[in-house]
Order: C-alpha cells, then sequence, then structure tokens
C-alpha cells in the first residue's frame, strides 16, 4: 500500500505532468473548442482509462515488450499517427453550420456520438507507446517491495494520475469548450477552428510518427 508520503510527493508531480503541454492535453482542448464541453469531458474520460490501460500494462510487464521490441514499439505509434491523420482529414472537410444559443452545448457531441468520443480519447491515448515507456520509468520509483504488492502498488498510484488528468484536462475542457462554444455561433470562426484543429492533428501525428524509443 502507498504512504501518505509518497502520495505527497506523487501527486503534485502528477499534477505539474498535466499541466505541461502535450499531444494529450492539445487533443483535449481542440476536441473541446470544436465540439463543445461535454465533448471535452467525454475525451478526457477516454484518455484517462487509456491511462489505464498503460498502467495495467506496466504492472503486468507488458509495458517492457514496447520498450525491448522496436517492432512493436513503431507498429503502435504507426497507427496512432494514422488516426490522427483521420481526425485531421475530417476536421478539415468539416462544414460550418448554424447553432443556436439552446443547442450549442452539446450538439457537437451528439452529432459525432458520445462514444465515438470516448473512444477517441482512449485511441489517443493507447496508441501512444511513449506513454507505456514513461509509466515503465516513472511508476516503479514510487513503488516498494516492502509495502507490499508491487501490481497493486501500480495500480495505486496509476489511480493517483488519473485524478489528476480528470482534475487539469477537466478544467481544459471547460475552458475551451466555453470559448469554442462562443465561437461556434459565427460560421467563419467556425472554418477558422476546424482548419486550425485539422493542422494541429497533423502536427500530432507528425511528432508521434518521429518519436523515438
Amino acid at each position: 500500500m502507498l504512504t501518505l508520503d509518497v502520495i505527497a510527493l506523487f501527486f503534485p508531480l502528477c499534477i505539474l505532468l498535466a499541466l505541461t503541454p502535450g499531444p494529450d492535453n492539445i487533443f483535449v482542448l481542440t476536441q473541446a473548442a470544436l465540439n463543445g464541453k461535454l465533448a471535452g469531458i467525454l475525451v478526457v474520460l477516454g484518455l484517462c482509462t487509456g491511462v489505464l490501460v498503460h498502467t495495467s500494462a506496466v504492472a503486468l510487464g507488458v509495458a517492457a515488450i514496447f520498450k525491448a521490441s522496436p517492432a512493436a514499439f513503431n507498429a503502435l505509434k504507426i497507427i496512432g499517427a494514422l488516426y490522427l491523420l483521420y481526425l485531421a482529414w475530417g476536421a478539415l472537410r468539416a462544414k460550418t453550420e448554424t447553432i443556436t444559443v439552446d443547442q450549442q452545448s452539446q450538439s457537437g457531441a451528439q452529432k459525432i456520438g458520445y462514444a465515438k468520443l470516448y473512444q477517441r480519447g482512449i485511441i489517443m491515448n493507447v496508441t501512444n507507446p511513449k506513454v507505456s515507456i514513461f509509466f515503465l520509468s516513472f511508476l516503479p520509483q514510487f513503488a516498494d517491495p516492502t509495502r507490499g504488492s508491487m501490481s497493486l502498488q501500480m495500480i495505486q498510484l496509476g489511480g493517483f494520475f488519473i485524478l489528476s488528468t480528470i482534475l487539469v484536462f477537466g478544467g481544459i475542457a471547460l475552458l475551451a469548450g466555453a470559448v469554442g462554444e462562443y465561437l461556434q455561433r459565427s460560421p467563419r470562426a467556425q472554418t477558422v477552428m476546424n482548419k486550425t484543429a485539422g493542422i494541429v492533428f497533423i502536427a500530432l501525428a507528425a511528432k508521434l510518427a518521429t518519436i523515438q524509443q
């Protein structure tokens, strides 16, 4: 079991890591700005599910495979990059539409589908092998075999990491969603937002495709 002093050190570090600009929080920001606060929150929940997958992979030793196997590492990152390019294509081709004040808080999420938005978050996180390797290097530093099961401690650490993600990324989603919903009233702003999101997705795909072990 984790002790209070470990939690007091680990949790603030998780908050700082979540605040650091990276692919995941940029992805949340763009999705919330394009499709509203609810869409952003659903993506955040998907990302948190992805964190749970990576945590389990570390606890079971699966993450070590990605660290040891260049083929597995490259295959997963290519899948992730292709998915981001698919999202970029959709954003660049998106058409503007009239959104009323009553509709704008949920229309984007409803149009895409709640399950699909949640799925986007999962895919975005799980297909980044760098996350598994990061967790493989980061989490064991706060675990100690003298405190009991290492696997259980990894799961507990992952839970605190998820909590920090919900707090920080959830705040980003709410803020970006509020701004995005305001801008969605303008067809011209919609066009700019879609094109910008497309470019951001392409940049994220390029970054993911070029990361090294």
